[in-house]
């Protein structure tokens, strides 16, 4: 039997050909309009008057399906703290196309490998609200909403080698959380008190979790009933967002008291009254907001570090029984969206052997964009990898 835990899997890349401008740093470059220029005419795959750019990630996840939709304002918003980051800040109809792009790209991959044993599916997005100066060290390289869409052989799954369990990559929820390690009991609540979910249903941690690699752990989670059916229903994509609201209250409740001892409710939530009678009157929410605050006080590295802005990571994905997933996170500094299904990504760069795997992924690209074109959803780009039709 082989022994469950978070794995490590080699994914090799072909090194990106960028001059970032002296005196740059990397992180500011890719902030740049110039930088999502290149990532259009290098990986471009479709585009659409809403400004979604679906491209082939260059630094990939996997080599068996990887792409990302960004929802590309770099042209129209030039301050980079000003564009959208998640998406209860895209407008409706830019978020009615985004659905639906997810819907059908998420269909492709169920479609293409339909049994749960062969291969590990997810779809999902990560907060890019990141509050350091844009020189720190773990600030997101593109500040705009994207989200990702990548497919793990489980077979490489089971052949990679362990994960260092104490990776600090690996904060999905578990022991490192502070959500979880204090407010658990809290955290769930509000979740149940706030949110009025139809189609979502609360799962358990068994069933959400992934056997191959133990994870998640510990994380609020929804199965999807209807399975796949279900994406195609926009009360799906309502609750989808309810999900995150309630997340973005709870995170930016907490962190206002962690902030100033006993600050107002903030005028713009979601669940006001949900707010104010599970959390503002919860002991144990509220003493772990003042043990935050006694450290911020003394440990200036530690304050430093604190994400102050709703920082989360939401998905959905197939478990082992072939249902679907939803599942959230508060999101730390430097993990990747595949850690909280316990996958850690070694990118290595190395052309010949991403060559080798190449023309498979693109085959499977270009599929997935002839759907999304035949359902009016953008236009194909050309690049010196693939031509614009």
């Amino acid at each position: 039997m082989t022994k469950s835990g978070p794995r490590e899997i080699v994914t090799p890349f072909r090194s990106i050909p960028l001059e970032v401008p002296e005196g740059m740093k990397h992180n500011e470059f890719f902030n740049s309009t110039e930088n999502l220029n290149d990532l259009v005419h290098n990986n471009g795959l479709l585009v659409n008057p809403e400004n979604l750019l679906l491209y082939r990630k260059a630094l990939g996840h996997s080599t068996a399906f990887d792409c990302s939709i960004i929802y590309n304002t770099s042209q129209v918003v030039l301050n980079p703290l000003g564009r959208p980051v998640r998406r209860t800040q895209v407008p409706d109809n830019v978020k009615h196309v985004w659905n639906r792009m997810n819907q059908i790209i998420i269909d492709y991959m169920l479609e293409q490998y339909p049994d749960p044993d062969e291969a590990l599916i997810l779809a999902g997005e990560a907060s890019l609200d990141a509050t350091w100066p844009l020189t720190s060290p773990g600030v997101p390289s593109i500040r705009m909403l994207h989200n990702h869409f990548i497919v793990f052989p489980k077979a490489e799954l089971r052949n990679a080698k362990l994960a260092d369990a104490n990776n600090p990559n690996l904060t999905d929820g578990g022991q490192h959380s502070l959500f979880q390690a204090y407010m658990r009991d809290v955290y769930r609540d509000f979740f149940d008190k706030a949110l009025d979910l139809k189609i979502l249903k609360p799962a358990s941690e068994d069933d959400a979790r992934i056997g191959l690699t133990g994870y998640p752990q510990g994380l609020p989670s929804w199965e999807i009933q209807g399975g796949a059916a279900a994406l195609r229903d926009v009360q799906f994509w309502k609750e989808y967002d309810e999900v995150l609201k309630g997340f973005i209250d709870f995170y930016r409740t907490f962190f206002s008291q962690v902030s100033s001892r006993n600050a107002p409710m903030l005028p713009d939530i979601y669940y006001p009254k949900e707010v104010e009678s599970v959390l503002l009157f919860n002991n144990d929410f509220l003493k772990t907001a003042k043990k935050v605050r006694d450290h911020c006080i003394v440990d200036a590295k530690y304050a430093n570090a604190i994400r102050w802005q709703p920082a989360f990571k939401q998905l959905i994905y197939r478990n082992d029984a072939g249902k679907l997933i939803v599942t959230i996170s508060q999101n730390s500094i430097g993990n990747a969206i595949t850690e909280l299904l316990g996958v850690v990504v070694n990118r290595t760069p190395d052309a010949e052997a991403y060559s080798k795997l190449e023309p498979k992924l693109i085959e499977r690209l270009l599929e997935v964009r002839r759907r999304l074109v035949e359902a009016d959803l953008g236009e194909g780009i050309g690049t010196e990898y693939w031509p614009k039709e």
